[in-house]
């Protein structure tokens, strides 16, 4: 008889599909106010369904904080998780927190920001000198006279948003755009304090001809920053003040629509959500996989921003 339920054991053994082993997998975003990483969470989420033998977690800290993002990914760490997919807030203490997580056998990813000195395996995401080569781009287009610009940034420790920066910098370089004193100010990735920061840097500089936020921060606080437009609605119908945003969340897509900004650059962040699953269930399966994995930009102007929204 124990001979028998032995050899019924081996069998459905035996009959377990492969596919039945479950994995763990955790998107860790800078910031969970932030609904950039919302959208991101969504690929996530609909990807591991698909899959069927994941499970896609989704934690961060509620606002923009290294040091709480770098205890979460310790929690992690400490439960044994199947992988990790992080968007950098900050490198230094990041590319420890990666470190850490690989010697305990967790395979790290990032996405959206990187930390190309740690051990991680793979980044998805936007190019982001790119990024910030194509937001100076559109102001340049729409305005090639130039005068006076200023970035709105997020943390001062980010990566991605030091590239996107440079990058700005780069298209507008012997251009007549000139950068004010005081830019990048760096709002850490809080929507209301970007909306106060764009009023300040217009106080500052009553000619200011431009504001490019390289993140879409501002319009995440969208009635503050609507209010910001209206009181200088007149400047921006006259060309005197151009408004370039990062990002094309719907929220923002509506904005635009509606005449509050000039133009938008979009990355991608439902696909960074999908192909974070699909990265870490290749390398958990031994498989080799692109160190670099470019999700691509959308351009939108008020020409083509219906179809978009579509």
């Amino acid at each position: 008889m124990k001979k028998m339920l032995l050899a019924g054991i081996a069998i459905a053994m035996m009959a377990t599909p492969a596919f039945a082993q479950t994995y763990k997998f955790v998107i860790v975003p800078k910031a969970m106010n932030n609904p950039f990483f919302d959208v991101a969470r969504d690929g996530c989420l609909k990807r591991a369904k698909e899959l069927g033998n994941v499970e896609c977690i989704y934690k961060g800290p509620v606002e923009h904080e290294p040091a709480t993002q770098a205890q979460i990914i310790q929690d992690f760490i400490t439960q044994k998780v199947d992988g990790l997919a992080i968007s950098v807030a900050d490198v230094a203490a990041m590319t420890k927190s990666i470190d850490a997580a690989t010697a305990a056998g967790i395979p790290v990813i990032t996405f959206d920001a990187d930390a190309p000195g740690s051990k991680r395996i793979a980044y998805i995401g936007t190019n982001n000198k790119d990024f910030g080569l194509a937001l100076g781009r559109q102001l340049l287009q729409l305005k090639p006279e130039g005068g006076k610009y200023a970035v709105v940034s997020g943390g001062p420790g980010a990566k991605n948003l030091a590239e996107r920066v440079d990058g700005v910098r780069e298209a507008l370089k012997g251009s007549k755009w000139v950068e004010v004193a005081g830019s990048p100010t760096f709002c850490n990735d809080d929507p209301a304090l970007a909306v106060q920061q764009m009023a300040d840097l217009r106080t500052a500089t009553p000619d200011l001809g431009a504001i490019v936020p390289v993140g879409g921060w501002p319009m995440f606080a969208p009635e503050g920053y609507k209010a910001f437009v209206n009181k200088n609605k007149k400047d921006i119908e006259a060309g005197k003040l151009t408004l370039v945003v990062a990002d094309t969340l719907k929220m923002q897509l509506e904005l635009l629509r509606d005449g509050y900004s000039n133009a938008l650059t979009g990355q991608r962040p439902f696909e960074m959500g999908e192909k974070a699953m699909d990265t870490l269930l290749a390398i958990k399966k031994g498989q080799k996989v692109p160190e670099v994995i470019y999700t691509g930009l959308d351009l939108v102007t008020r020409d083509n921003v219906a179809q978009l929204l579509k």
